[in-house]
Order: C-alpha cells, then sequence, then structure tokens
C-alpha cells in the first residue's frame, strides 16, 4: 500500500486571480472547502498516511489551514525561498520522504485514481515512475500520452486538438532511490525535463484509469468543482442498492463497558432498539460491515476465540430478527500506529479487497467515537456520531454529518428511498 505522498503546492493561481485573489491555488475555496481537502481526503481514502507539503506562495495560509484543520494528519513541509519549478520542488520534498516509492501530486488537481492498481503494476514492471492516465474525449487543454502495448510511456505529445486519448492526469509513483540517483539542477521541471526527457530510456509506464478528474486551472473548471464537490445532503436522496454502511460494534450495536471490554457473550448486551434497527437497515444496504478496534485481546485480557464466540453470538442474534451483518474485520493491535487500527483506514481496505464492488464514496460510517469519525472522512465516507457513551469525545464537527442518539434513531431517521 501506497503511505507516503507529496503535494505540490505552491502555485499562485494566476488564471484564477479574480474568483481567488491572494491565495494559493489549492486554497482556492471550493463547496465549503479549500480545494486541498479534497486531494488530502481522497488520499487518505487510498491509505496514504503520511504527507509532503511543498509550500512557496502565501505558504502561512497552508501551514495555518493544516494546523487548525488537519491537526492529527501526520505530515510535514517545505518551503520553496525560490520558485524551484515542478522538479526541484519534488527534489526538495523527497529530502523528508521515508518511503522508498512515494506518489506525488499537484494540489490543484483531483484524480480519483486507484492507488492499488497504479502500485501494482509500479512494482511488477520495476518502473521508476508509473503514472495514472485519464482517457479524454475531444480535447485540446492537455497533451496525449502514448503508450506501447504493455504500458510503457513511448511519448508525451504536445498540446492539440484531438479527439481521444490519454492525458497526464499529474499522479505519479515515484522509485524515490532512482530518481534521486541522478543529478539533477536545483531548478528543473519535472514535466520537461524529466519525464518527456527520458521517456524512451527510463522504465516510464503509464495506467489508464477512467475516473474522476478536475483540474481547477481555469475559471470554467474552478465553477464546475463548485458543483461536483457538493458533499451529499445528508439524508442521501435515494439509496439505490449499492450503499455500504459500516457499523462500529461497542456503543452502537451493544452497550460499551466505559474503561472496559466485552469480555464474553454474557456480557453482550444489545443497545435498545439496535436488532429492529439492523433488520431495517439489512432492507436497504448492499452491504453490512462492522468495523471495530478491539485491544483487549492485544492486551491479553481475552483471547480471539472469546471475540470470535461474541460475533457469533451477535450475529445469530441479528439473522433471528431479519437483520444481517455481511462481515466483520476488527483489529486487535495495541499499536495506535497500526494502518488497521481506527481511525487508519486499513479494515476498509481489507473489506474493499473482499468486497470490490464497496465504494466509499457511496458508504455511511456509524459509530461513537471521534476515532470513527476520522475513519469515516479517512475514506470519503458519510459520518453519523451515536452519543450513547458516558464519556463523550471532543469530536470535530466538520467531521459529523448527523448526530443521532442510537442506532434505532438513526434507522427510523429518515425514509429510505426503495
Amino acid at each position: 500500500m501506497i503511505r507516503e505522498a507529496i503535494i505540490l503546492a505552491g502555485g499562485l493561481g494566476t488564471r484564477l486571480k479574480e474568483a481567488v485573489p491572494e491565495l494559493p491555488k489549492c486554497m482556492a475555496p471550493v463547496a465549503g472547502h479549500p480545494f486541498l481537502y479534497y486531494v488530502i481526503r481522497y488520499l487518505q481514502s487510498q491509505g496514504v498516511g503520511r504527507f509532503i507539503f511543498s509550500l512557496g506562495y502565501r505558504h502561512e495560509i497552508i501551514e495555518n489551514y493544516l494546523r487548525n484543520h488537519f491537526p492529527e494528519l501526520d505530515y510535514t513541509y517545505v518551503v520553496e525561498t525560490q520558485p524551484l519549478k515542478t522538479g526541484g520542488a519534488i527534489k526538495y520534498a523527497l529530502s523528508l520522504a521515508r518511503e522508498d516509492h512515494v506518489l506525488v501530486m499537484n494540489g490543484d488537481t483531483l484524480f480519483k485514481a486507484r492507488l492499488d492498481e497504479l502500485e501494482a503494476i509500479h512494482l511488477r514492471d520495476h518502473a521508476e515512475c508509473t503514472l495514472a492516465l485519464k482517457p479524454m474525449q475531444q480535447f485540446d487543454r492537455y497533451g496525449a500520452v502514448t503508450t506501447s502495448a504493455d504500458g510503457r510511456i513511448m511519448a508525451f505529445e504536445e498540446k492539440k486538438y484531438l479527439d481521444h486519448g490519454n492525458i497526464n492526469g499529474g499522479v505519479y509513483l515515484l522509485n524515490r532511490k532512482q530518481f534521486e540517483a541522478h543529478p539533477w539542477p536545483e531548478v528543473f521541471s519535472f514535466e520537461s525535463d524529466y519525464l518527456q526527457k527520458y521517456c524512451s530510456e527510463k522504465k516510464f509506464y503509464g495506467v489508464v484509469q477512467d475516473h474522476y478528474f478536475i483540474d481547477i486551472g481555469i475559471p470554467e473548471d474552478f465553477a464546475r468543482a463548485q458543483h461536483e464537490l457538493k458533499h451529499y445532503p445528508f439524508p442521501p436522496d435515494v439509496l439505490d442498492g449499492t450503499w455500504t454502511l459500516f457499523l462500529d460494534r461497542d456503543g452502537v450495536i451493544n452497550i460499551n463497558k466505559d474503561d472496559s471490554y466485552i469480555f464474553n457473550r454474557e456480557e453482550f448486551v444489545f443497545s435498545e432498539g439496535a436488532l429492529e434497527a439492523i433488520s431495517r437497515l439489512s432492507d436497504f444496504f448492499k452491504r453490512i460491515i462492522v468495523i471495530t478496534n478491539q485491544r483487549g485481546v492485544g492486551k491479553g485480557l481475552m483471547t480471539e476465540a472469546d471475540l470470535h464466540d461474541i460475533h457469533g453470538y451477535m450475529v445469530e442474534k441479528i439473522e433471528r430478527t431479519c437483520g444481517r451483518i455481511d462481515d466483520i474485520f476488527y483489529c486487535i493491535s495495541t499499536d495506535d500506529a497500526h494502518p488497521d487500527r481506527k481511525p487508519s483506514p486499513g479494515m476498509a481496505f481489507r473489506a474493499r479487497e473482499k468486497f470490490p464492488e464497496i465504494d466509499f464514496s457511496k458508504s455511511i460510517m456509524v459509530g461513537d467515537k471521534s476515532g470513527d469519525m476520522q475513519w469515516g472522512r479517512n475514506i470519503g465516507a458519510m459520518t453519523v456520531w451515536i452519543t450513547s457513551r458516558r464519556y463523550r469525545d471532543n469530536v470535530n464537527p466538520l467531521e459529523i454529518d448527523l448526530t443521532c442518539n442510537s442506532l434505532f434513531e438513526f434507522a427510523h431517521h429518515f425514509q429510505f428511498s426503495s
């Protein structure tokens, strides 16, 4: 899994100056958030956990935004004292990288590529750089990228009108050691001085993915982003039978033991109305999946067999009342940095690996802790906060779409479309 990304966020936004005066381009307000918000959330939904921001123009605005709105984010940044162009900016940011393979993405472009697919081809072909390519129809704003039958990049064409072609989507997976082995100058262009110049001799590959793409660099697309990135109203207008419901366990399905754990089935007590709620919800969601941290096993206070027995009892009772749970994913690690432990999204990726039809943007996470809300946001899902805990977390209101007293209240909050 790709864990580290560089976001190039030093652009001036010259073509957006009238719409976005005195702001870095990535901080242009789009549907209630700076555009950078959507880039960060997308990368989190793909499993990226560490960020390196390459800053320049009005860098203090971005620094303040990250400090105030992403206090839990694992990030660092570099600040250009002079314009380094894209290549110099990447080279500078790589000095703080930890991983051998690092993602690079523009802060003013959102291409929702599947990074697991990009990584698989990158590693399989031992590539130095792998690009996500976006298929386009009837365009002249971008140059096309020519690839061979096996995906190797052969050429970057100049901008001209084409009926169809694949463009550089601005998402790169870079072999850090191979890139840094080249004696680069301090200032150079990643696109022309690296990709275009060396594509015939270095192992550059392209992966075509027809996913959502927008570049807010011109006023027309900036205006389009206002509508396309607008958050769904809650509740969604239509649950079309393809949505996924993720449920935290303790405090949502069953009564939480504050400051302790549920050690056996005798201690597992369903929250009032939870069985009826799950029965009702089962009629409207494609998948219902339980996502739960269970550190008590990792601490040795109970066994994994105990946990399985509790879950077997839970599922049996739910099925007897005409409800269903499609699967249960749990993390027993005591390490807060473990990729499966909420709010890290590892369990979401395990769920999608088993059920490939899961679309995180058409998912809802219901939980009673701040980590649940962060987990939901980290995968790009809607979030529902259940206020059942005696000791309530300090939850950022921006991470909550709906607040309910119980799962029962959530299930009856709105009329589902059938």
